[in-house]
């Protein structure tokens, strides 16, 4: 009987040094700042930072990924144009204040905004105007941006003055 209560202390010493070791070790772990204790945090991954693709003039933000089959860019004299299709899952709202803010540090100047179920904005510059159309939908956000180049028209000019069809 001694003996079996002697095992039964030698089990309870263990068990109390394990737990006044793993007690240690688990404050040994935790930041002390400033008199008071915090749990390290593990850092936040850093955000995804938005890229030029085919046009160097025009952001877009890397949550949208390319849709290399549906684009098409063309390049003459240092000008390109074209058109980039992109999707992903980020805000119709937040992409539109992202293109409002970004195009201008660009230098393009936004001409006006639509805002339907599809959104339409346009920009222009000096030589080139663009065009980006946003939809939403409840599982993805699709952005189209056409670049074409752009110039000054005459009053009355286009293409259908050109070819008759508006008078």
């Amino acid at each position: 009987m001694i003996r079996k209560q002697g095992f039964q202390h030698g089990i309870l010493l263990l068990a109390l040094v394990l737990a006044i070791l793993f007690s240690a070790s688990a404050c040994k772990s935790m930041n002390f700042e400033n008199g008071g204790s915090s749990g390290s945090v593990a850092p936040s991954p850093p955000e995804p930072s938005p890229v030029y693709y085919d046009f160097d003039d025009v952001l877009i933000p890397q949550e949208l990924k390319l849709d290399k089959d549906n684009c098409f860019v063309y390049r003459a004299s240092g000008i390109s144009a074209g058109v980039l299709v992109l999707t992903g899952r980020v805000e119709v709202n937040s992409l539109v204040a992202f293109f409002e803010n970004n195009m201008i540090k660009d230098n393009w100047a936004l001409v006006s905004v639509v805002r339907t179920p599809r959104t339409l904005m346009l920009f222009r510059k000096e030589n080139r105007t663009c065009v980006i159309t946003i939809r939403g939908t409840s599982i993805t956000t699709n952005l189209e941006v056409w670049v074409a180049p752009g110039s000054e028209m005459a009053p009355g000019a286009g293409l259908l003055k050109e070819s008759g069809l508006a008078e």
